[in-house]
């Protein structure tokens, strides 16, 4: 392709034209009449999209609503991110992800809108975030593909509408490449600094995932920044101070007050945020030394296959990568556009900084060993819309250039062919419209190929027809998750059967909302001599986390119990409990006598019973049942000051064993059952801690 000069538009490069850039909401002097209403319509029809049928997934993942309600009541929890409005244990990330959805409780009281309405206009924010970075130094055409792009990304309108921290990461992070977009235009320090008080926030939301990016972007800064080298240097301690501070201040706090007045920090094997942040949600991550999870403590693997093709694989490829490959192709086609561009033209620069953010979170995301799961994925949308909306139109004002025009063709061919792919993975889903996306994609593309030398209208039609059809496969699979409720913690977008998981020892897992699994030999489905890295054929991420299937074997001391019902299924490790109607009169009786209604093993099993009762319910161990905390010795201490009334039988994890932490679910447990008396609710069993057995 021939190379070309790519200078800056006058009218959105410079600090002075930059002020009105970025008035999104008056619009510019010199822009045609129609993108303000153009871009105004992408918001609205993003928000009801993501509004509708938003209900039906309840509390969604209930660990998180539990930690929100209880913020809701209590600034103690709500600051430190705790499961209960009494403070025994946190969720195991930061708690920035929660506080927007605490407020919305704590105004309007407790529900499924109120909790993850705040989801919803993260992913507007992100859309809009997003259309002014790409417009900004491109075209409103290029702004409102790319929002178009993102909105109908299945994996992100399941996130976007669900209650994990992954709605705000990606917010923040994008936020971060167009503050630093906007430093690089005249080496203005406070954008810089605030793209480092966003990287800080992103920390508070999902740890050392926020810094993933930072590498290409601080390489692009110092390389491209229109100031002297010491200048740039400089600048970019400053926003690394930026992000210190905005992300430090939390983790001091929570490092210097004194253990025995906050809550346990969930997920640490020894009460510390410095240990979670660097162990189990980060270099475990990477290497799948993850003392605490499942499988945890063994060195790796077993959470899905690993490698270059992971992103386009049948694990995730469904989630994510309709547009990967253009992306990827249009991110080449890009650079080579803009490569004879001096060292700070700002086009060249966007494509680095989007390009860069991509390939850095797409690459250690395809090769981490740890705790992986699809909707992880999220991150990458705005980056590959960002890319689509700014390579597809700088193609086409090349277009009178063959090879220009070719390769947009090309990548309009590949998105089609790509997409016939990942739809023939689901045959019986629409089985018409991969072909429809076929050969409206390829006759498009030969379209395409010769824009430069068709009539206008039929290079613009040949255009639209070919984005029809790159955005045909995403958006079906986009009405199929708004069509489905997604509850637990591991959940996924698309028709039943578009994603296959992977769990603990390479098992898979048949995905998409609704999924079952039934397979014979023993319990619920579970292999008659399951262990360790043994799932049933046919697996339900929907209702399970950490690989592992909704359904659980029951009984036992510490074991995999609880009231079974609800899509979720059989209530413990993976997904909470159906309560009842019985079980929650029995826990609401003189619940004000007590700081813990209820106790049990396993954060998803406690967060049931007390968004159902809206009562402090203690979760023995964490989500995975395998922390510390309560140790036998303080559990005894609090029956014995009357502070909780019922232990709840069943529940997740037990603490030790396969998790490889030092819970003590299994010995509180057996302590409990030998002591006090049995009192069964339906299917569920609790134990009266006022009561001694006779």
């Amino acid at each position: 392709m021939t190379t070309t000069s790519y200078p800056a538009r006058p009218h959105e490069g410079g600090a002075h034209q930059g002020v009105a850039a970025g008035r999104l909401w008056r619009g510019r002097t010199t822009d045609p009449v129609w993108v303000r209403p153009a871009f105004l319509g992408l918001l609205l029809l993003t928000l009801l999209t993501y509004l509708w049928n938003l209900s039906a997934s309840g509390y969604a993942n209930s660990f998180y609503s539990a930690a929100v309600q209880a913020g809701g009541e209590s600034w103690k929890a709500m600051f430190f991110g705790s499961l209960d409005p009494a403070n025994a244990i946190t969720v195991d990330k930061p708690p920035a992800a929660l506080w927007p959805m605490a407020l919305s409780v704590r105004l309007f009281g407790l529900g499924s809108w109120q909790i993850l309405l705040p989801e919803v206009l993260m992913g507007v924010g992100t859309v809009a975030v997003l259309y002014a970075a790409v417009r900004r130094r491109f075209s409103p055409a290029a702004g409102l593909i790319a929002g178009a792009v993102l909105a109908l990304t299945p994996v992100a309108a399941l996130m976007f509408r669900f209650n994990n921290p992954d709605a705000l990461l990606a917010l923040l992070m994008t936020v971060t490449v167009y503050c630093v977009l906007r430093a690089l235009e005249g080496a203005r320090t406070k954008w810089l600094v605030w793209a480092g008080v966003a990287v800080g926030f992103a920390f508070l939301t999902k740890t050392l995932q926020a810094f993933l990016i930072l590498p290409p972007l601080a390489v692009l800064y110092a390389v491209c920044a229109p100031t002297t080298v010491r200048r740039r240097l400089g600048q970019l301690a400053l926003s690394g101070l930026a992000t210190v501070v905005s992300g430090g201040w939390w983790v001091a706090v929570v490092e210097l007050w004194p253990a025995s007045s906050r809550p346990y920090i969930g997920g640490s094997q020894n009460n510390s945020f410095l240990e979670l942040t660097f162990g189990y949600n980060g270099l475990g991550r990477i290497n799948g030394d993850e003392t605490g999870s499942v499988g945890g403590g063994r060195g790796g693997g077993g959470w899905g296959t690993t490698g270059l093709d992971r992103m386009f694989g049948a694990e995730v490829g469904s989630q994510i990568s309709w547009l990967l490959p253009a992306a990827l192709l249009l991110l080449v086609a890009g650079l080579v556009v803009t490569w004879r561009g001096k060292r700070t033209d700002t086009a060249r620069a966007a494509f680095l900084a989007w390009g860069g953010a991509l390939l850095m979170t797409a690459g250690i995301f395809s090769f981490m060993a740890g705790i992986f799961h699809q909707y992880y994925t999220v991150a990458l949308a705005p980056y590959i819309a960002a890319l689509v909306g700014m390579g597809a139109t700088v193609l086409w004002e090349e277009r009178t250039r063959l090879a220009a025009a070719a390769t947009l063709g090309a990548s309009v061919a590949l998105t089609a062919w790509w997409s016939y792919v990942l739809l023939d993975r689901t045959p019986d889903y629409l089985p018409w419209l991969r072909w429809a996306v076929l050969l409206g994609g390829l006759a498009a593309a030969a379209g395409l190929a010769l824009a430069g030398r068709l009539d206008r209208r039929l290079a613009l039609g040949a255009a639209g027809v070919g984005l029809v059809a790159s955005l045909a496969g995403p958006f079906a699979y986009t009405v199929s998750t708004l069509q489905t409720g997604h509850t637990g913690s591991i959940v996924t977008a698309g028709p039943a059967g578009a994603s296959m998981g992977g769990g603990p020892g390479g098992g898979r897992m048949r995905g998409g909302p609704g999924g079952e699994f039934a397979a014979p030999g023993g319990p619920n489905g579970w292999p008659a001599q399951a262990g360790p890295g043994q799932l049933p054929p046919g697996g339900a991420p929907q209702g399970g986390r950490n690989g592992l299937p909704s359904q659980l074997p029951s009984g036992g001391p510490g074991g995999m119990g609880g009231e079974r019902g609800g899509p979720g299924g059989m209530g413990g490790l993976l997904n909470g409990a159906q309560v009842s109607a019985q079980a929650k009169s029995l826990l609401k009786t003189d619940a004000d006598r007590f700081t813990w209604v209820a106790a049990a093993v396993g954060s998803q099993n406690a967060a049931s019973y007390q968004l159902a009762t809206e009562k402090p319910v203690m979760a023995i161990g964490g989500f995975n049942g395998s922390d510390p905390s309560p140790t036998l010795a303080q559990f005894k201490e609090y029956v014995a000051e009357g502070k909780i009334h019922y232990f709840i039988a069943g529940g997740g994890g037990g603490g030790g064993g396969m998790m490889g932490g030092r819970g003590g679910g299994t010995s509180i447990a057996t302590w409990v059952e030998a002591t006090f008396t049995k009192v069964t609710v339906g299917s569920a069993t609790f134990y009266d801690l006022t009561a001694p057995a006779k």
